[in-house]
C-alpha cells in the first residue's frame, strides 16, 4: 500500500510525498481509512508508530478554510509533544493555502497565543491546562470543532489531565469526530472512550512486533558502585551522535550528568524541577547537536521527539514495562535503527525480569577496553558494508598503487578510530 492509495487531496498527498514518506505505517494504513468515514477510533500506538501522520490526514481533510474558526482540537501531554505535532500537521497541511495551525501551551505568554486566536485559527494543538485556560478567558469557543484528538492519552491521565479533558471534551459538539491514541488502555482510557466516543473502532498496532524491529536491546549486570563507569564503556563503545540516557530520579541525572561533565563529554539534563524556559534551551542543544548526551527522567522526557537519537541507555532500570517501551521508542524513529541499553544492578533485578517477559532484550557482558576498539571498527564496518556507492574509481586508484588492500583496510580503520 502506498499513500496513493488513500482517498485525500492531492496537496496532501503531495506534502506527505516531499516529507519523505511513499508507504504508511502499519497504524496509518489501518486508521486513515477507517478515520476518513467520519466513525471514531480508538488506536493503541506506540511512539515513533507515525500515528501524528494517522490521525493528521483525516483531520485535515475536513477543514474548511474560508471559516477561521476551530475547527480541530489535538490534546497532548507536554509543550514539547504540541511543538511536534503542530510542526507535522503544517507539514502535512503546507500545501493547504491559508491553513492556520496554533500550539498552545504552558510556559508561553498567554497574550501571544491569544492575539493569534482572534485573528482565525483552523487547529488547535494544545496542553489540556492551556487549553481550558484560553476556553476560561473566552479566547477560545470549540462551538465548531468537528474533530478532537486526543494523543498519547495515557500520559495526560497519568499527569493529572483527567478532568480537564472531559471539561474540554464537554464543550465541544456532541456530533465531533474522537480520534484516541495511547501506548496503552488501561481503564481509565477505556471510561473516556465509553463515555465520550460513539461505536469507536478499535486499533492495536504490535510494539513488539511491528514498532521496535530495528532496536537492538541489550541488559548489562553490574554492580551499582560500577555504573557510571559501565555507563561510559558503553557511550566510547559505540561512539554515537546522540544518546539519550534515563534515570528514575532527580539526584540520578545530576549525578550522572555531573560526572559525565568531569570526563569532557558534551552533556546536559532535563529534569521535573526546572523551568520551561531551562529545558527549552537543553532541548534546543541537543537539537541543534551542541550536545550529543542528554541525561532525562521519565517525566522530562515525556513527549520528546528528537529524529538522530542513536542509543538509549537505561541507567536505571525502568518502573514497569510501559515505561520502558516509552524509553526506548526515543530511538529507531521514521525507519532507523538504534540501540537501547539497561545497566541492571542486583537490587532492579526482578524488576527488570518483569520487563524482560514482553521484550527481546540480550544478556552482554560490558565492553573491556580492548573489546571497545573491537565493537567500535564492527560499527565501521557494518556502515561501510551497507553503503551502495560506486566505487571503482578508487578501486583503481588501490590497483594503481600495487596497495595490500587488508592492510591499507585495517590502516583506514585505525585512522577512523583513533580521530
Amino acid at each position: 500500500m502506498s499513500f496513493e492509495d488513500f482517498n485525500i487531496s492531492s496537496q496532501v498527498k503531495q506534502a506527505i510525498l516531499e516529507m519523505g514518506f511513499s508507504k504508511p505505517t502499519p497504524i496509518q494504513q489501518k486508521a486513515i481509512p477507517e478515520a476518513l468515514k467520519g466513525i471514531d477510533i480508538t488506536a493503541q500506538a506506540q511512539t515513533g508508530s507515525g500515528k501524528t501522520i494517522a490521525f493528521a490526514v483525516p483531520v485535515l481533510e475536513k477543514i474548511f478554510i474560508p471559516d477561521k474558526s476551530p475547527q480541530a482540537i489535538i490534546l497532548c501531554p507536554t509543550r514539547e509533544l504540541c511543538m511536534q505535532v503542530a510542526d507535522e500537521i503544517g507539514r502535512v497541511g503546507s500545501k493547504i493555502k491559508k491553513l492556520k495551525v496554533l500550539a498552545v501551551y504552558g510556559g508561553q505568554p498567554i497574550g501571544k497565543q491569544t492575539r493569534v486566536l482572534k485573528k482565525g485559527v483552523h487547529i488547535i494543538v494544545g496542553t489540556p491546562g492551556r487549553v481550558i485556560d484560553h476556553i476560561e478567558r473566552g479566547n477560545l469557543d470549540l462551538i465548531g470543532i468537528e474533530s478532537v484528538v486526543l494523543d498519547e492519552a495515557d500520559e495526560m491521565l497519568e499527569m493529572g489531565f483527567k478532568e480537564d479533558i472531559e471539561k474540554i471534551l464537554s464543550n465541544t459538539p456532541s456530533q465531533r469526530q474522537t480520534l484516541l491514541f495511547s501506548a496503552t488502555i488501561p481503564s481509565e482510557i477505556r471510561e473516556i472512550a465509553k463515555k465520550y466516543q460513539k461505536n469507536p473502532k478499535f486499533i492495536k498496532i504490535s510494539s513488539n512486533k511491528k514498532n521496535l524491529p530495528k532496536i537492538t536491546q541489550y541488559f548489562y549486570k553490574c554492580d551499582i558502585k560500577d555504573k557510571f563507569d559501565s555507563l561510559t564503556r558503553l557511550i566510547r563503545a559505540y561512539d554515537v551522535k546522540l544518546v539519550l540516557i534515563f534515570c528514575n530520579t532527580k539526584k540520578s541525572v545530576d549525578f550522572v550528568k555531573k560526572h559525565l561533565k568531569k570526563q569532557e563529554f558534551n552533556v546536559d539534563a532535563l529534569h521535573g524541577d526546572m523551568t520551561q524556559k531551562a529545558r527549552d534551551k537543553v532541548m534546543n542543544k541537543f537539537r541543534n547537536g551542541n550536545i550529543n548526551i542528554l541525561v532525562a527522567t521519565d517525566v522530562a522526557a515525556r513527549g520528546l521527539d528528537i529524529d538522530g537519537v542513536d542509543v538509549v541507555i537505561n541507567y536505571d532500570v525502568a518502573q514497569n514495562a510501559d515505561d520502558y517501551t516509552h524509553r526506548i521508542g526515543r530511538t529507531a524513529r521514521a525507519g532507523k535503527t538504534g540501540y537501547a541499553f539497561s545497566l541492571v544492578s542486583k537490587d532492579e533485578i526482578s524488576r527488570f525480569n518483569n520487563i524482560k517477559k514482553s521484550n527481546r532484550i540480550s544478556e552482554k557482558q560490558i565492553p573491556t577496553l580492548l573489546e571497545i576498539n573491537e565493537i567500535k571498527s564492527q560499527l565501521i564496518l557494518d556502515e561501510i558494508k551497507k553503503s551502495k556507492d560506486n566505487v571503482d574509481e578508487y578501486i583503481k586508484i588501490i590497483k594503481k598503487n600495487e596497495a595490500n588492500s587488508t592492510e591499507l583496510a585495517a590502516r583506514l580503520l585505525k585512522m577512523i578510530i583513533e580521530n
